[in-house]
Parts: structure tokens; sequence; C-alpha cells
């Protein structure tokens, strides 16, 4: 849960940073490319990390200033909880894979504790 992860980054960084909805859409687009060219990760992975990246697109649609509406980050947290577990509990994924997940998953956890 994002919840978990603003605690984490606040006691490592004394306090949570928000983002911006861009670094959202780069980290996303980024993990997603990186599970579909490895050869390790699972289907079921594959099939979360494009839901993932589906509730980006759709997300992408309801921006007004800079930022989606609170149902559409809501809808991408969600995803990226679920991206997320699929990733570490894919042991065939390449460690660089599954940073890159976990950083999309944080980089929406940021922008929920900055909205």
């Amino acid at each position: 849960m994002c919840a978990t992860f603003a605690r984490e980054d606040q006691a490592r960084e004394g306090g949570t940073m928000p983002v911006a909805f861009d670094e959202v859409v780069e980290k996303v687009g980024a993990a997603a490319r990186r599970v579909e060219a490895d050869g390790g990760a699972s289907p079921v992975l594959v099939a979360v990390v494009r839901e993932f990246q589906a509730k980006l697109a759709k997300a992408e649609t309801h921006v007004s200033g800079g930022v989606p509406d609170r149902d559409s980050v809501l809808e991408l947290e969600q995803a990226g909880d679920s991206a997320k577990a699929a990733a570490e509990a894919d042991a065939g994924l390449s460690s660089d894979s599954r940073e890159s997940v976990l950083a999309a998953h944080l980089a929406i956890c940021k922008l929920k504790a900055g909205a």
C-alpha cells in the first residue's frame, strides 16, 4: 500500500516529496518496457503491468492542472499495488525489472501523497 511507502520515504528523506504526474508516466512506461522485455517475467506479471499501464492511459485523459482526478489516482494506485505484489512474487523476474516496477509504484504513492 502507498501509506507504508510514504512513511518509509518520510523516514529516509525527512518528508514525502510529491512528484509530478509526468514522472509517474515516465516510471510506469519504463516499468512496462522492462517487464515486456524481461524473458523471465511471468505472463501474470506482464498482464498486471499492462493493466497498470492501461490505468495510466485512462488517468491521462482525466488530467486537470497537471494532475489526474482523485478517482483516476485511486485506480492507478490500486493497479500499482497489484503490480508491486506481482513483481515481488515473480521469482523469474530480473532485479532491474523488479526495481523498475517498484519505482513506478513509489511514484504513484508520492503523487497520491502530494495530491
